[in-house]
């Protein structure tokens, strides 16, 4: 299907471009989320008339989406998580729990708008990029960590994703063992 696209759209194209993608991507995205029109002659003709309107109204969304992202890029957010010895958590911190927690402080954040390929699985410090608008990003740090003590120490830059022994093992001297256990003896 060919449609004319009244926003930019990742990947696909810039406002005004007709573009052929597949039907049910055009049905069930494109459509109804008002990024596009179906690629006919009347449509491109309205699409001539609101040309002006729907540049005016891309450029004050990312005129709002820069400042937003101003204060954004940058931020530092917890996640307490359960986690092993090694380092690797029990469960996972997915877009929606960056949303979540973006949203908490006090910005306007969908769970579509943060760009995660796959979920944190591992704790420590992690760059998260959320796209506020098609031509603008921010970035935020997701310090994920065992307690409130453990993410302290993580953003001061130590590192306790892995195993650290605090203590060191000395050997026995030579012919000392266990008392009362007789390495000859028979059961």
């Amino acid at each position: 299907m060919d449609v004319i696209l009244l926003e930019r759209v990742a990947k696909l194209g810039q406002m005004g471009d007709v573009v052929h993608v597949k039907d049910g991507f055009a049905r069930n995205f494109l459509l109804p989320q008002g990024k596009a029109l179906r690629a006919n002659e009347a449509n491109k003709k309205r699409f001539e008339n609101e040309k002006v309107h729907l540049e005016a109204r891309n450029l004050e969304r990312k005129t709002d989406a820069e400042k937003v992202a101003e204060a954004l890029n940058g931020q530092s957010f917890v996640v307490v998580r359960q986690a092993g010895e090694t380092g690797q958590l029990y469960g996972s911190v997915s877009s929606r729990d960056v949303s979540d927690l973006v949203t908490e402080a006090g910005f306007s954040v969908g769970r579509s708008q943060v760009v995660l390929e796959v979920p944190i699985k591992t704790i420590g410090l992690h760059d998260v990029v959320i796209a506020l608008h098609p031509e603008v990003e921010a970035t935020v740090s997701i310090n994920v960590a065992r307690s409130a003590d453990e993410a302290a120490r993580q953003s001061k830059g130590e590192d306790l994703s892995s195993v650290q022994d605090d203590f060191e093992l000395e050997p026995l001297p030579e012919g000392e063992g266990f008392a009362g256990v007789d390495d000859e003896e028979e059961i």
